[in-house]
């Protein structure tokens, strides 16, 4: 009886340790004014002009991150209105549009893989952007820190 007992036990030890592992392939995450931004969907495209487009959602809010091309380097924001990265809220409440452009906040976009086989990019980004709405004195920036998205899929030409 007790080699049944001690077999029941071990049988029970071992079927209910379980290790739940979630992936998170593809991504597109950071850190929102110090506060963890995951977004639920994200896309990219190449535009007709070449420029990549990066995008990521979640509710209401959209992160959108633009390069002059998919070559694998470092983007400067700030320099110019090819390379640059937009904050959007559309909620009614909260509606806000940040960007950088010419002379227009900073911040830098890395591409570290663009995988022709499986269509993704993937890089990492950081940047302060500047309220669009002139007069806000609530929020005049907001700052996105330790950005990355991950093998994030390119979709067709828009």
């Amino acid at each position: 009886m007790k080699k049944y007992f001690y077999f029941l036990s071990l049988l029970l030890v071992l079927t209910s340790c379980t290790e739940e592992i979630k992936f998170n392939n593809p991504a597109f995450q950071t850190l929102k004014d110090n506060v963890f931004w995951r977004a639920q969907s994200y896309s990219a495209h190449i535009g007709t002009n070449g420029r990549v487009v990066i995008e990521g959602t979640l509710g209401f809010e959209k992160v959108s991150l633009q390069t002059a091309s998919t070559a694998e380097k470092t983007y400067f924001l700030g320099v110019d209105d090819i390379s640059k990265a937009s904050y959007f809220n559309t909620l009614p409440a909260e509606l806000a549009e940040f960007s950088t452009g010419t002379n227009l906040g900073d911040g830098q976009i890395v591409v570290t893989d663009f995988n022709t086989e499986t269509n993704t990019i993937s890089g990492t980004f950081k940047f302060n952007a500047v309220n669009l709405k002139e007069g806000n004195t609530d929020k005049s920036e907001v700052h996105f820190t330790e950005g990355v998205f991950y093998k994030v899929p390119l979709e067709a030409a828009k």
